[in-house]
C-alpha cells in the first residue's frame, strides 16, 4: 500500500487538469482534483465557449441585413441582452453538469475550495489534508489590468460575460485577440465600440497581411480604432467614464474593458514556500516533462505560459499521463499549432507567417488572394476574404497558410492536417476543389507574388 492518500492530486478543473485527472483514473490511479470556483476553467465559464456563444449573437444583425439581397423580408430589429446572458447561463451550467459526471464515472474525487500546498506531498482544501505522491498545477490564468489612476472602473473580459446591462459605448484597451472578438461582438451587438491599443498594429505575432487585413475590416464596419495610444487615467463623470489619452485627448464612454494580457495564476496557494521557480512573468518553469524543479509537483497549461491554448492544454495532460501511468512518452508537438481568432471576420491561421519564414528560409514563395465571398455578391456586405500560403520554394513544402473570412477556423483545420503531413504545393494544385467554396482558392493558388525574392 501507498503512503498517499491519492497517487495524482490536480489543483485546478479546467480543460489540461480535468483531461489529466481523468485519463489518469481511467489507468487505475488513485486521483483527486480541486477547484475553488467553476469547472472546466476559464475556457468553459468566461473564455472559449461563452465567447463563440456571443460571437453567434452578434453576427445575426449582419445575416438580417443580407438576408434581404436573397429574398427575404425582415421584420423590425430587437436584441434582449438579459435573454443571452440567460441562456448562456443555463448552457455553461450544463456543461458543469457534464464535467462533473465525467470526473465521478472517471472515479476521480471532487474537491471544492481553494488547494494550498502545505509540502512537496501534501495539499490543505477547507481545513482538510490530503497527501499525494504527486500534485499537478493547472490553475490556468487571470486577466491583468496596469495599476493607473481609476483601476477600480476597469472591468476585464471575465466582467463581460455577466454585465447586468449592454453598454451604450465601451473602449476596448488592448490589441491582441480578446481585444478584437469582443470588439466584434459588441458592435454586432449594437454598442458603439473603439478600440485602444499602444502598439502600431492589432494582433502582434501574427502575419502582416492579416493583422492589416482585419484592421480593414474592422474600420469598415465602423469599429474606431485608435493606434500607438493609452489611457492615462480614467474618471468617473456622472453615470458614464471620461478616459484620458497620452497624447491629451479624452474619450467619454459607458465601460472601460481592458484586454492587455493575461497573468499565470501562480501566486498564493504556497508555490513560494516550497521553492517552486516561476519566470519573471510568474509562470511555473516546468522541464520537457512537465515537471518542476520540486520533483513531485508537475504544472501544466497556461499557468506555465508556453502556448495558452485550451487544445494544448489538453494535449499536455493527456502527454503527462502516458508518461507517468503508461509508459509512453509522446511529448507534444509544439510546431504548427492552428489558432482562430473569432474576430469578425474570423483569422484561422496555422505554421509560419511570411516573416517567420523569411528568417528561418532564404527562398519563400508567397501566394495570396483577396476576393469578395459569393454570399457577399448578393448580401450587400462589403467585407471581403484574404487567403494567403508560405511556401519554401526548393522544397515546394507549404509552411503557413493563413485566412481572414467567414468559416477561416473550419477551414484551416484541415489545412493544419495537411501541413502537420508535410504537403507540398504540388500536392495542394493537384487536389481537386469543392466548387463553389471558398476553400477551393487554397488549391488554385497558381502564381506566387511579385514581391517572393
Amino acid at each position: 500500500m501507498t503512503q498517499y492518500d491519492y497517487d495524482l492530486f490536480v489543483i485546478g478543473a479546467g480543460s489540461g487538469g480535468v483531461r489529466a485527472a481523468r485519463m489518469a483514473s481511467g489507468r487505475g490511479i488513485r486521483v483527486a482534483i480541486a477547484e475553488e470556483r467553476y469547472l472546466g476553467g476559464t475556457c468553459v465559464n468566461v473564455g472559449c465557449v461563452p465567447k463563440k456563444l456571443f460571437v453567434y449573437a452578434s453576427q445575426f444583425k449582419d445575416q438580417f441585413n443580407a438576408a434581404a439581397g436573397f429574398g427575404w423580408t425582415v421584420g423590425k430589429l430587437t436584441f434582449n441582452w438579459t435573454s443571452l446572458l440567460a441562456n448562456k447561463n443555463q448552457e455553461i451550467e450544463r456543461l458543469h453538469t457534464v464535467y462533473y459526471n465525467l470526473l465521478q464515472k472517471s472515479g476521480v474525487s471532487i474537491i471544492n475550495g481553494r488547494a494550498n500546498l502545505l509540502d512537496a506531498h501534501t495539499v490543505a482544501v477547507g481545513g482538510t489534508e490530503y497527501s499525494a505522491e504527486r500534485i499537478l498545477i493547472a490553475t490556468g490564468g487571470w486577466p491583468s489590468v496596469p495599476d493607473i489612476p481609476g483601476k477600480q472602473h476597469i472591468v476585464t473580459s471575465n466582467a463581460m460575460f455577466f454585465l447586468e446591462h449592454l453598454p451604450k459605448r465601451i473602449v476596448i484597451v488592448g490589441g491582441g485577440y480578446i481585444a478584437v472578438e469582443f470588439a466584434g461582438i459588441l458592435h454586432g451587438l449594437g454598442v458603439k465600440t473603439t478600440i485602444c491599443h499602444r502598439g502600431d498594429k492589432l494582433l502582434r505575432g501574427f502575419d502582416e497581411d492579416i493583422r492589416d487585413f482585419l484592421t480593414d475590416e474592422m474600420t469598415k464596419k465602423g469599429i474606431h480604432i485608435l493606434l500607438n495610444t493609452d489611457i492615462e487615467t480614467i474618471e468617473r463623470s456622472g453615470d458614464c467614464f471620461s478616459a484620458r489619452l497620452i497624447d491629451g485627448g479624452k474619450v467619454s464612454t459607458d465601460l472601460v474593458m481592458y484586454a492587455t494580457g493575461r497573468t499565470p495564476n501562480s501566486t498564493g496557494f504556497g508555490l513560494e514556500t516550497l521553492g517552486v521557480e516561476l519566470d519573471t512573468e510568474g509562470a511555473i518553469k516546468v522541464n520537457s516533462d512537465y515537471q518542476t524543479n520540486v520533483p513531485s509537483i508537475y504544472a501544466l497549461g497556461d499557468v506555465t505560459n508556453r502556448m495558452n491554448l485550451t487544445p494544448v492544454a489538453i494535449a499536455e495532460g493527456m502527454a503527462l499521463v502516458n508518461q507517468l501511468y503508461a509508459n509512453q512518452p509522446r511529448p507534444v508537438d509544439y510546431d504548427n499549432i492552428p489558432t482562430a481568432v473569432f474576430s469578425q471576420p474570423t483569422i484561422g491561421t496555422v505554421g509560419l507567417t511570411e516573416t517567420q519564414a523569411r528568417e528561418k528560409y532564404p527562398d519563400i514563395d508567397i501566394y495570396k488572394t483577396s476576393f469578395t465571398p459569393m454570399k457577399n455578391t448578393l448580401s450587400g456586405m462589403d467585407e471581403k476574404t484574404l487567403m494567403k500560403m508560405v511556401v519554401v520554394r526548393s522544397s515546394d513544402r507549404v509552411v503557413g497558410i493563413h485566412m481572414v473570412g467567414p468559416d477561416a477556423p473550419e477551414i484551416i483545420q484541415g489545412m493544419a492536417v495537411a501541413i502537420r503531413a508535410g504537403a507540398t504545393k504540388s500536392v495542394f494544385d493537384s487536389t481537386i476543389g469543392i466548387h463553389p467554396t471558398a476553400a477551393e482558392e487554397f488549391v488554385t493558388l497558381r502564381e506566387a507574388a511579385q514581391n517572393s525574392p
